[in-house]
């Protein structure tokens, strides 16, 4: 607790602190007023949305699990499921990676289909973040996150291969942007994104659009105070407005992070990271309803309109979170491992260890006795 006789002392601090920023809201006020004028309302289209989650390995919350399994899941609004496989951060990246195809070297799983079509045959070839680990030095769990971030891309490329009895929109949890793919790998890949939407509707006259809802962003963050000051999406109608390059990048430590094909034509450094392009989207119609940083695939931002107002019909709807995308929020439902789940989980990871132990498996039930958290009587 602050003592009385410092609060005046830290007041005068904190009151000379914000002084000397007052100069940074003012630039800031200054990047994001001419967005006011840019902002469009939004018109309701009726389109199929779905959309693909990856359950949160931190959301497993296992009470007792050494070796770190994280379940690979991925399931759509629809609870149609795409993965599923148990992964920890000391299972062989070899053996993952041949995991993948099958004998004849046919791919068996939508992360093998991804990498034939990047033509690599193994996951450090695929993601510089993915290393062996068989030399039996210490192994980072982070790893584990990052092939599941793979496997969430290659279920969207496998996706993309079935056929659409409508126009359809598919929404991806997050920004349609990545850092974990090697080299021009991420672009080849929205290249080959780009090809089948074509061919989708050369074929059989259907759209399909991909958009990446997120629910925060650094964009919206530095900006936020600043919009709410110079009444940017203060409306009172659903409405959205593009976010420039320039205004994205100054809100990122790595600008390449923001850096699309548009600025790689001004002259910039190649594009490996982005694949959408940012849009500050309120799908409430009153003026202080949530914003929500979204981004619509490069080759679409023609058509925004259209997939703001497959994003609007959606979530209309939205609950329990209002004025967000209710297809998101099933899947994110879907993918959940809770209660039950986690109860089943945790007694196949007994099991599981039971086993490997043979003899000794009996010190294993008198572990199970044994209070796993003794802290916690403290709150009893």
């Amino acid at each position: 607790m602050i003592d009385a006789s410092n609060q005046c002392q830290l007041k005068e601090s904190i009151e000379q602190c914000i002084k000397l920023d007052a100069r940074t809201l003012d630039q800031l006020r200054a990047e994001i007023r001419p967005l006011k004028g840019l902002t469009h309302r939004i018109q309701p289209r009726s389109t199929t949305s779905i959309s693909l989650v990856g359950t949160d390995g931190g959301n497993n919350q296992i009470r007792f699990d050494p070796f770190l399994v994280q379940l690979i899941r991925v399931v759509d609004s629809s609870n149609n499921e795409y993965c599923m496989e148990a992964v920890s951060p000391t299972t062989p990246v070899d053996e993952l990676s041949a995991r993948q195809f099958s004998d004849d070297g046919k791919p068996r799983t939508p992360l093998g289909e991804m990498m034939r079509f990047l033509n690599v045959s193994s996951l450090p070839a695929l993601s510089h973040m993915i290393r062996q680990n068989n030399d039996g030095k210490p192994v980072s769990t982070s790893w584990v996150q990052v092939y599941r971030e793979l496997v969430e891309w290659a279920v969207l490329f496998s996706l993309l291969k079935s056929n659409f009895g409508t126009d359809t929109l598919i929404v991806t949890d997050g920004l349609l942007r990545s850092k974990v793919f090697a080299r021009d790998l991420f672009q080849r890949l929205l290249q080959g994104l780009e090809k089948q939407i074509e061919e989708h509707y050369s074929t059989s006259k259907r759209r399909i659009y991909i958009a990446g809802v997120a629910k925060h962003s650094k964009v919206l963050s530095r900006y936020q105070l600043a919009m709410a000051l110079e009444g940017v999406l203060q409306t009172d109608y659903p409405a959205y407005v593009e976010v420039p390059r320039d205004v994205e990048e100054k809100a990122y430590i790595w600008s390449e992070f923001a850096r699309g094909n548009d600025r790689v034509n001004d002259g910039g450094e190649i594009n490996k990271f982005v694949g959408g392009k940012m849009f500050l989207v309120k799908f409430g119609s009153k003026r202080f309803d949530p914003v929500w940083p979204i981004d619509v695939f490069v080759p679409q931002v023609s058509e925004s309109q259209i997939v703001m107002g497959s994003l609007l019909a959606d979530s209309i709807n939205g609950f329990p979170v209002p004025h967000y995308p209710r297809c998101l929020q099933k899947a994110h439902e879907n993918a959940a491992l809770i209660d039950f789940d986690i109860d089943i989980l945790q007694d196949i990871i007994y099991e599981g260890i039971r086993i490997s132990l043979g003899s000794d498996s009996e010190a294993l039930d008198a572990f199970q006795l044994q209070d796993s958290d003794p802290s916690q009587l403290r709150y009893r």
